[in-house]
């Protein structure tokens, strides 16, 4: 019998890819700033926390932004080897392959950014860019937009908030534009990439708040597997569909346990804090398999020729 991991899990709602939210909005009617401190000010509601809504569907998906930033937290240090390479991008021949792969070169420019690696995020950058023009959503990653990046490299802060608000604004295009899909798929490459960042720490500086990011997942899933399933008739949908439900046959076996525990009343400031949360056991079992089956699904997306 394996030695049972017991996490507890706080609810905490935070549902955005990169800063992907269902609002859009027009950048055109905003000044664009370069000023890091005006930026943050500017743009800080665009990368806040939210829910997706595709085709009227709300689905709730974690941002590959907070894993990176647990990630950087823990202690972990920065390892490029788990980052997609740039060599990979001729690859990608179908919008199909290049939207999940925008949604994971997204990740890792998140990645390198927390990370204050200034060339690394130049190269990510200028990868999402080109998988940008090729799907169609270029307006995101426009000169100004560019040129914004390059003059705010070097402060992690407002790189967050730019890639936030370049995603909210091809994101806002794909809606428009009914490309409900190519959204949905830049989404899904994105979640796939934040938990391989966070599967790969496991592997090598383990702790409890990366093994419970990991255990946490099984609700996105859902939301995942219910939001590809929408277009499960086009392409290689079907194919990932399948992957990710044999994915979930495993969370399915992980024990959630809600914990209702009695709220503080503070009346002087008119404020509750519930304290409720979930405990969570995962076993190592558990976790291996996640970690293979993820592997294997993140292989045939960065490398779907040789897959």
């Amino acid at each position: 019998m394996s030695k049972i991991i017991k996490i507890a899990s706080f609810f905490v709602f935070s549902f955005s890819i990169l800063g992907l939210t269902s609002c859009g909005g027009n950048s055109d009617d905003k000044k664009k700033s370069n000023n890091p401190e005006e930026i943050q000010e500017d743009t800080s509601k665009s990368v806040s926390a939210g829910v997706l809504n595709i085709g009227g569907e709300i689905f709730s998906i974690p941002s590959p932004l907070q894993t990176a930033m647990l990630i950087q937290s823990s202690g972990a240090p920065f390892d490029k080897s788990i980052l997609n390479t740039k060599e990979n991008l001729n690859q990608y021949a179908t919008d199909y392959s290049k939207a999940l792969n925008l949604g994971v070169y997204g990740a890792d420019l998140g990645y390198v950014s927390m990370y204050s690696k200034t060339q690394d995020a130049l190269v990510y950058l200028t990868s999402v860019k080109k998988l940008s023009d090729e799907i169609g959503v270029s307006g995101a990653f426009d000169v100004k937009t560019m040129k914004r990046f390059q003059d705010n490299m070097s402060n992690k802060d407002s790189m967050m908030v730019l890639v936030g608000l370049a995603y909210r604004e091809g994101d806002a295009f794909l809606k428009t534009n009914k490309r409900n899909d190519i959204s949905g798929l830049i989404l899904v490459g994105g979640w796939i990439e934040s938990l391989s960042f966070a599967i790969n720490v496991n592997k090598t500086k383990s702790n409890e708040n990366v093994k419970r990011r990991i255990a946490d997942q099984k609700q996105a899933l859902n939301s995942i597997i219910k939001l590809l399933s929408q277009f499960e008739t086009k392409g290689d949908y079907a194919n990932l569909i399948d992957a990710l439900k044999d994915l979930s046959k495993v969370y399915d076996t992980i024990e959630y346990k809600f914990i209702s525990e009695k709220s503080e009343t503070d009346i002087a400031k008119k404020t509750t804090t519930i304290n409720s949360h979930t405990d969570v056991n995962i076993s190592k079992e558990q976790l291996d398999l996640i970690t293979s089956k993820v592997e294997s699904i993140r292989n045939k997306i960065v490398n779907p020729v040789k897959a």
